[in-house]
């Protein structure tokens, strides 16, 4: 027997209807308790249709829109992989994100086919509701945020409507009083605007003659390109805005208000407002203003926003994930640790800890973008980099590609986070590579830019391909996270941003020259320095043993409690736990000097790790600390003092075991803070 798709329809009640729609979530599966369960998990995000085949799912599909697909791959008739192509083949459905949910195929085989389809992630059966949660989440926020910009869109149209009518009906009016050309001649001058009237050639095509005014001088002498006179004025509209003027005139009904950009003289291109009323016949006349600063501070606006937005949703999740993958993490190497584990189980177990280390590298990724990450920055020799970087790019780039290294001889080292300059260099190479599907030579040239007396020291990273280029239309868009220029499918728009975020991060500056089918290059200036500017070096430090040591943990996420504290005592160290600042901060009164260290997170609610710290301080509880995060909020991290050290989560737990020697060997010669 064959269920039918069930769509539940709840009529909103008055105060509902004033509230913005929901977003919407298709789930298809063929199986009636997935689409029970699945639906449960995801009602609080977004408004559930459920569908049982992949017919049914493209019926769905007709009637409306969607934030994202969660499709199950095996399904009798049409299968997940027919339906995800259908689903791409409509214009109407192309770039809803489909989301593969899976039971059994995992091989690399099965998951490249899936992205070919057109697929953004992949889900396997049985399903976390968390992590199901959190990634349909980012999906139902961009639509949303998609949906508010669009309506905006339409708001600022409107508005323009309404300035076009007061604009005509203002021009209606000094019609009127064309008797008197002194009072004419007062009312245009005051207007910084390029007036003109405009005889009609054929439909849809004027020519225009400017009309002398101060006005119009002055907006001349603001742009020093804004000429009208000589060459014809249409001739310098922009070719593919030239169709829209024509049509905006033929269409307009006697009043007009078009968009469009205009060539300069020195090659400047404008975004011009042009208004015109009919007077009679073939005779018009109107005003045209120049926008372009306005349009450049809208563009800025827009891209402001949405990198706020990025940046708010990436922190709460990269919070919440990695306190996830830090209790999976340590889990594993407990049981790895503690059991006897035989060939497969410990094949599970390292398959298990390859896909949570999956997971730390795309939050990574997000908090690189969204400028959240926590950087490690230290000298870097380029020969260093070049060697760390040719090895991974000697498997990726494929025989038709060769890598042509160019590095000139410099006493200065690059200062950044290694790791994070060498996933950004390999970004782009992989982006070269792909420009150029026929094959050529990637140049990666390091060397001194140019400098003038007392700029800071700077090193110089170009990456030049031979590729299809970039158009320059979006060019300034390359950089915005998930924007990309590749198929449906093969790209996730977070490597050129990665690096951008990277690059501001550490204090350089990132530029992008293209023509279209002339290549492009990307340059990356970072800080640098001379070896010896280092100082005196790093001086390997004996690690004693922890035998005996003690560490107050605090964290408000219990599973994070019990797997770190578990992760310590195997090591031999004596952990006693407190849920957040208050509780933590309780037990340090009665005898805080007992404690070898404080390890606290910085994000909990109550009292966050910068105030519990700071409550030491003030009580004058002289206890070495180290705080630890998933989300390296930079209001929180300001708050701390210097010489407290931050730890990312997962936790390394190495480099706590060296944390806790070398904190509990000065215990007592410093205060937190000093």
């Amino acid at each position: 027997m064959t269920l039918q798709a069930v769509t539940v329809e709840r009529k909103p009640s008055p105060a509902a209807q004033a509230q913005p729609e929901r977003a919407r979530i298709l789930i298809v599966d063929d199986d009636e308790r997935n689409l029970l369960a699945l639906g449960e998990v995801l009602d609080p995000l977004a408004e559930v249709v459920t569908a049982n085949s992949g017919r049914e799912a493209l019926r769905e599909l007709l009637k409306q829109d969607f934030a994202v697909i969660l499709l199950d791959v095996f399904m009798p008739g049409m299968d997940g992989y027919e339906t995800a192509g259908l689903i791409r083949e409509r214009e109407q459905t192309a770039k809803i994100p489909i989301i593969f949910l899976s039971a059994v195929n995992k091989e690399t085989e099965h998951l490249m086919r899936g992205y070919g389809m057109g697929a953004v992630d992949y889900v396997f059966k049985p399903v976390d509701p968390l992590i199901l949660r959190s990634k349909a989440a980012v999906f139902v926020d961009l639509y949303l945020l998609r949906q508010r910009i669009e309506d905006q869109a339409r708001a600022e149209h409107d508005l323009r409507e309404a300035k076009l009518a007061a604009e005509a009906r203002r021009l209606e009016a000094e019609t009127n009083l064309q008797q008197s050309r002194l009072r004419q001649a007062a009312i245009l001058d005051s207007l910084p605007l390029v007036l003109f009237e405009a005889v009609e050639e054929k439909p849809g095509s004027l020519r225009r003659t400017p009309m002398r005014n101060t006005g119009a001088a002055r907006v001349r002498e603001a742009n020093a390109v804004f000429q009208l006179g000589g060459e014809r004025w249409e001739e310098r509209i922009v070719a593919d805005d030239r169709a829209a003027v024509e049509r905006a005139y033929r269409e307009g009904r006697g009043r007009v208000s078009v968009r469009y950009r205009w060539e300069a003289a020195d090659g400047q291109v404008l975004h011009l407002i042009e208004q015109a009323v009919h007077l009679s016949d073939r005779e018009w006349v109107g005003s045209i203003s120049d926008v372009t600063g306005q349009r450049q501070l809208e563009e800025q606006l827009v891209q402001a926003q949405k990198l706020d937005a990025m940046g708010q949703l990436t922190g709460g999740v990269a919070h919440d994930f990695n306190n996830i993958l830090a209790a999976m993490l340590g889990g594993i190497e407990l049981l790895n640790r503690r059991l006897q584990l035989g060939e497969r189980e410990r094949a599970i177990l390292d398959q298990m800890r390859e896909a949570a280390q999956q997971g730390v590298e795309f939050v990574r990724r997000l908090m690189a973008f969204a400028r959240k990450q926590a950087l490690t920055p230290t000298l870097v020799d380029a020969n260093d980099l070049v060697r760390s970087v040719a090895g991974i790019a000697e498997h990726t780039m494929g025989k038709a590609i060769r890598i042509d290294w160019q590095l000139a001889t410099t006493e200065r080292r690059l200062y950044a986070d290694p790791s994070q300059l060498s996933l950004a260099l390999v970004n782009l190479l992989i982006n070269a590579r792909d420009a150029m599907a026929g094959g050529g030579t990637i140049v990666v040239a390091i060397d001194e830019p140019a400098q003038e007396d007392g700029t800071p020291e700077q090193l110089r990273i170009v990456v030049r391909d031979q590729g299809s280029g970039i158009p320059a239309e979006i060019v300034d868009k390359v950089t915005e996270p998930f924007f990309t220029t590749k198929p449906m499918g093969e790209g996730t728009g977070l490597g050129l941003s990665m690096v951008a975020g990277f690059v501001e991060q550490s204090g350089g500056t990132l530029r992008i020259e293209s023509r279209p089918g002339e290549g492009t290059a990307i340059e990356i200036i970072l800080p640098a320095a001379l070896k010896s500017d280092a100082g005196g070096g790093e001086v390997a430090s004996e690690i004693t043993e922890t035998n005996g040591a003690r560490v107050l943990l605090v964290d408000d996420e219990e599973t994070v409690r019990l797997i770190v504290s578990e992760m310590l005592s195997d090591t031999g160290i004596a952990v006693e736990t407190a849920g957040d600042g208050r509780e933590a901060m309780a037990r340090l009164r009665e005898d805080g000097q007992a404690f070898d260290l404080i390890l606290t997170d910085l994000a909990m609610p109550r009292m966050n790790g910068a105030q519990l710290l700071k409550a030491m301080r003030d009580e004058g509880i002289s206890v070495p600390a180290a705080v630890m995060t998933g989300n390296p909020d930079a209001t929180l991290l300001a708050q701390l003092p210097q010489s407290v050290p931050v730890l990312a989560k997962p936790l390394n737990m190495q480099a706590v075991r060296e944390l806790v020697c070398s904190r509990g060997a000065s215990k007592g010669k410093a205060a937190i803070g000093a």
